[in-house]
């Protein structure tokens, strides 16, 4: 959980025996666990590095960020959106819904609790959870820190040369900083796009670096959800068929990408998800912008200089600020002594069955599927571990029995 860097067990360590879960990172997914556990009657206990939930979304978000797909599939287990809420909630109204989420089931996490390691102890048949001062014991552990636990910087030849402001998206918040300055972009994400849109409506100049091909997929469809389109159309129709009745409407409805340096994959949008956790951009806007110039295209980057960048293509322009649209990593491997996890931080065997490790040990919101996958580990993890703790308690109950018959006996003799 966070940075590998920096991972120190402080010597004065005080143990703490945790009676139910353990849940790493009090995000949507850690929240989601703890709410369908408590549902059942199971204690659990949250840890945390920051000093709020949902922290991802309240210190690395932008300010003009909107929930891409309507509310209806961002829902958590048990609690709704409130019904006033708009069909895409702002940033600050999900933040609300994560606050009231945590309210309402009294979920109260353990902050700037940064895990160090966590590890199965096989002889005693328990998790131990190391953070700066404490370690937590347990007999479960889910993992709930996510796929976009902190940013992916890449490596670019000569980023350490520019002269000028170097930031990741995750520190980005409103174009006002940007206003009348040539802004390289780096990455053709979500993000990416959003990021170049916002800077557009600063009076800056957005180059959006374009490495490899993207799907662009309206965020809405002939007055309908996109992607509610496509849950529709999956309950009929397989995967691939529903994939190109969906590029067959997006053209209709943006037209062909390709000549605006945005080449589509041959794999199909969901189908590409599926394999790979690439999300396709849903257009709010940034693609007519594209059209008209206003935010400009460019191919990979081969160096950036003391003022600029060089492209693969051969151009050399200059730049006043560049930003990191690279997306965020999975810090798992960092922590977790466990080989259920890939060296990228994502569970070694595949959805719909990568919820359930080995000893105890849950994954929650690692599906590559959003915070419907979210919702749907959460729920199994509840009741998996829920049959567990009644199980336990019926043989403590079992074993108890016995014994004081015994002594009422003997009393009474």
């Amino acid at each position: 959980m966070g940075s590998c860097k920096d991972r120190e067990r402080d010597p004065q360590t005080t143990f703490v025996f945790v009676h139910g879960p353990i849940i790493v990172g009090a995000g949507p997914s850690g929240l989601a666990a703890s709410a369908c556990l408590s549902e059942h009657g199971v204690p659990s206990l949250i840890l945390e590095k920051s000093d709020c939930i949902a922290s991802l979304w309240q210190h690395r978000t932008y300010d003009r960020l909107k929930l891409h797909l309507p509310k209806r599939y961002c829902e958590l287990p048990l609690l709704g959106f409130p019904e006033h809420f708009p069909k895409y909630p702002t940033k600050h109204q999900f933040i609300s819904y994560m606050e009231a989420y945590a309210s309402h089931f009294s979920i109260r996490p353990n902050f700037i609790q940064n895990v160090a390691k966590a590890e199965f102890d096989p002889i005693r048949g328990f998790w131990r959870v190391q953070t700066q001062e404490f370690q937590y014991i347990s007999r479960w552990l889910i993992v709930a820190t996510g796929e976009n636990a902190e940013p992916f910087d890449p490596e670019i030849v000569g980023l350490d040369k520019f002269n000028g402001l170097v930031v990741h998206s995750s520190e980005y918040k409103s174009g006002s900083d940007f206003r009348n300055q040539r802004v390289l972009v780096v990455g053709c994400g979500n993000s990416g796009m959003e990021v170049s849109l916002d800077l557009c409506r600063h009076n800056a100049t957005p180059y959006m670096v374009v490495r490899n091909t993207v799907h662009v997929l309206p965020r809405e469809m002939f007055g309908f959800s996109t992607f509610g389109i496509a849950m529709s159309l999956l309950k009929w129709l397989p995967l691939r068929m529903v994939d190109k009745l969906l590029l067959v409407m997006a053209n209709l409805v943006l037209g062909n990408t390709d000549h605006l340096g945005l080449r589509r994959p041959k794999t199909g949008p969901i189908e590409l998800k599926n394999i790979t956790g690439k999300t396709p951009v849903l257009d709010v806007g940034a693609l007519s912008h594209i059209k008209s110039g206003n935010i400009k295209v460019v191919a990979s980057v081969k160096e950036i200089t003391k003022t600029g960048a060089k492209f693969m293509d051969g151009q050399e322009k200059e730049f006043d600020s560049i930003i990191l649209a690279t997306g965020f990593r999975s810090t798992v491997p960092c922590w977790l002594k466990s080989e259920f996890f890939t060296k990228e931080g994502m569970p070694k065997t595949p959805f719909p069955d990568g919820w359930k490790g080995e000893n105890g040990l849950y994954t929650v919101g690692f599906t590559r599927r959003g915070l419907l996958g979210t919702a749907s580990d959460a729920i199994k993890i509840a009741k998996d571990i829920a049959d567990q703790w009644r199980a336990i308690n019926d043989l403590s109950e079992i074993s108890v029995i016995p014994i004081s018959s015994h002594l009422e006996k003997s009393q009474a003799t």
